[in-house]
């Protein structure tokens, strides 16, 4: 289901049968001559699309902190915006979710996210948006001083069980920790994910193009491995949304 293409009572309903909504979060980045500067952003909406119907997407975030480090701007397709020109839009977008009564919220991301347990820019900027929103709206809401009444004292229990605020938005990254499939830049499994998921975005004869070291694995990519590295995800974001296996 897209958000875009629903009606009112129709997102009332997800609402009330508790519908993860999620937004696929991605950047604009540089991947070698044989791969699409869009990488990032179509391995999650790629993937996402098939849970179409168990989930409500929201319209795809496509313009990140891509950062320079990969390439420079000119002629790469890599298009960077600052993590500090983002904030204030992921907060508001946010907040205007929670406004609208969507509690189950959730981003999923792939760029830079070998790094997410300490975080990098663009997945950093999402989850400090969300946790803002958030305290926001509770202060708005409930008044200040919420969390110390006498009402919240059952706070760490229910965090425990996953229901206090700050769940109402979450960001995940498209693989879990660990995940028995090669993680790289352009390489060996980021084009495997593109042959499974955009095999028409992959010029496999311009894989070795350039002499670029992180590409050097690229043609060893098959589409098989791809669709192992799909279920992997898969299987991995239907437990982090709450979806039955």
């Amino acid at each position: 289901m897209r958000f875009e293409r629903m009606r009112p009572e129709e997102l009332r309903d997800a609402q009330r049968q508790g519908v993860p909504f999620v937004l696929p979060i991605g950047v604009m980045e540089y991947h070698g001559e044989h791969l699409p500067s869009g990488v990032d952003l179509l391995a999650v909406t790629e993937v996402l699309s098939r849970l179409e119907d168990e989930v409500v997407l929201l319209p795809s975030f496509a313009y990140g902190a891509a950062s320079h480090a990969v390439a420079g701007p000119e002629g790469t397709g890599t298009l960077h915006v600052d993590a500090s020109a983002l904030l204030p839009m992921v907060e508001g977008l946010f907040a205007a979710l929670l406004a609208g009564g969507f509690r189950n919220i959730h981003g999923v991301i792939h760029h830079q996210t070998e790094n997410f347990a300490q975080g990098m820019p663009t997945d950093l900027t999402f989850r400090l948006g969300a946790r803002n929103a958030i305290f926001r709206y509770l202060e708005v809401e409930r008044g200040a001083g919420w969390w110390g009444r006498r009402e919240m004292a059952d706070y760490y229990e229910r965090h425990a069980a996953a229901e206090d605020p700050f769940n109402w938005i979450r960001i995940h990254p498209l693989f879990p920790k660990g995940a028995d499939f090669p993680f790289d830049h352009a390489g060996k499994g980021e084009t495997a994910l593109m042959q499974a998921l955009a095999p028409e975005t992959v010029a496999m004869d311009r894989a070795n193009a350039g002499g670029l070291w992180y590409t050097e694995t690229a043609p060893q990519a098959t589409r098989d491995l791809g669709e192992s590295g799909t279920e992997i995800a898969l299987k991995h974001l239907r437990s982090c949304l709450g979806l039955v296996a």
